[in-house]
């Protein structure tokens, strides 16, 4: 397979300058929560794209979009190479994560369109609910459904911080689909994705081929103290569910540091009852995410961290209830898949490195439904999930392009 098919770069810079208008913040960042008025008004955009690119459009019911460009047998000839990711953020997030390789995707089925290319295989592009996993938990929903992790009616029941369910959301914004959310054949699956981390702008490289994903879990954690006043109750007497959770706070980083440098541990939102600034708080809500390159290394960290709950429970007096929220093994790629990308940054002379992914994503799911790769393009500073996210255009250009001959290979051409 040599086409010399490319993407059309300022067509590319164009649609993806127009997605991120939707939800944009005062500083170039995005929030557009999964669900919301501006995820309705991004998944028209795309939507319309996709049939402005001579793709069958379907909907599930749960929200997940696919847009299949017919192969040589027609639209339903043979499974589909699937290229995707998300448009839902983070709030105050970045305008690239997920986005981006959700408008590579649709440039790539362009490109093939423009080069008047037939390919053995359809290509299908997928846009999935709740990658974030910011409004519902857990991260990955329309995924983890399509994989048969999660039932639909789970899903369906998820509440966010406010109480709203999932399912009256996707029925509020006219996205619960008639389609069945469940697995069906597929040749591959590809993603291109931000790094979210520092290794390929440190390298000075345009593309990471994913070897897999690191394993995470996901905890919620509750103390139960004693509320009371801020000044007459003695210091001795306290059960401040504050002071137990911080001594959580401190051990997860230290968890993470002890087992070297490539685990990680975060605690990234707290709530505090009744967060007031003269009453001792009474209850504490937190979550813990951490992850590690191989599953050892995380259940280490998580029993770690369940000796941690229990001393800072003893220690202040109060009492304690965890939840596990979400537990993902390490994820290996497809060695055919990840073949396919290597051999298009090579034929197209873009300097690489193999790399594990430290961010959870929609592949993690479809690695269990198909054969699984992804595309990384550099992040600069290694910042994501803020305003200050950003990717040059230039290593987009060639993760594009990456992204494209890999379908192509793994597609076939008629």
């Amino acid at each position: 397979m040599s086409a010399p098919v490319r993407i059309d770069r300022r067509r590319l810079e164009a649609t993806f300058a127009e997605q991120a208008r939707i939800g944009a913040t005062a500083r170039d960042g995005l929030t557009r929560l999964a669900l919301s008025d501006e995820d309705r008004v991004i998944r028209d955009r795309v939507v319309a794209w996709l049939e402005a690119a001579g793709c069958a459009v379907r909907i599930d019911r749960m929200g997940n979009i696919f847009g299949r460009r017919p192969g040589a047998g027609g639209v339903d000839g043979g499974p589909p190479v699937v290229m995707g990711s998300h448009v839902d953020s983070v709030p105050t997030g970045g305008r690239f994560d997920g986005a981006l390789g959700v408008v590579c995707a649709i440039e790539a089925v362009r490109a093939v369109a423009d080069a008047g290319i037939r390919t053995r295989h359809p290509l299908e592009v997928a846009i999935f609910t709740n990658e974030e996993g910011a409004r519902f938990q857990p991260a990955m929903l329309g995924s983890a459904v399509l994989a048969g992790k999660l039932a639909l009616e789970d899903a369906y029941n998820t509440r966010d911080r406010h109480g709203i369910r999932l399912v009256d959301e996707l029925e509020r914004i006219g996205y619960l689909g008639p389609e069945p959310c469940a697995a069906r054949p597929m040749r591959a699956y590809l993603e291109l994705h931000i790094e979210q981390g520092p290794r390929l702008e440190e390298a000075k490289l345009a593309v990471g081929v994913v070897e897999g994903i690191v394993a995470i879990a996901w905890t919620r954690i509750t103390f139960h103290g004693d509320q009371d006043h801020a000044g007459p109750t003695p210091m001795r007497t306290r059960h401040d569910a504050l002071v137990a959770a911080a001594e959580v706070v401190r051990a997860v980083r230290r968890i993470a540091l002890d087992l070297g440098d490539e685990p990680v541990g975060t605690v990234g939102w707290l709530d505090v009852q009744p967060n007031i600034v003269n009453a001792i708080p009474g209850k504490v809500v937190f979550t813990v995410d951490q992850r590690a390159p191989r599953d050892a290394e995380l259940d280490q960290a998580r029993a770690r961290l369940d000796e941690a709950v229990r001393a800072a429970a003893a220690a202040e007096g109060v009492r304690v209830e965890t939840e596990p929220l979400m537990r993902v093994p390490l994820t290996p790629f497809d060695p055919e898949v990840v073949g396919a990308v290597e051999a298009a940054a090579q034929r197209l002379g873009v300097r690489y490195r193999r790399l594990l992914s430290g961010a959870g994503h929609d592949a993690q799911h479809m690695a269990t439904l198909c054969p699984t790769g992804m595309v990384f393009v550099p992040s600069i500073g290694g910042k994501s999930h803020c305003e200050e996210e950003a990717t040059d255009f230039d290593d987009i250009e060639q993760g594009a392009n990456v992204l494209l001959h890999a379908a192509l290979q793994l597609a076939g051409i008629a």
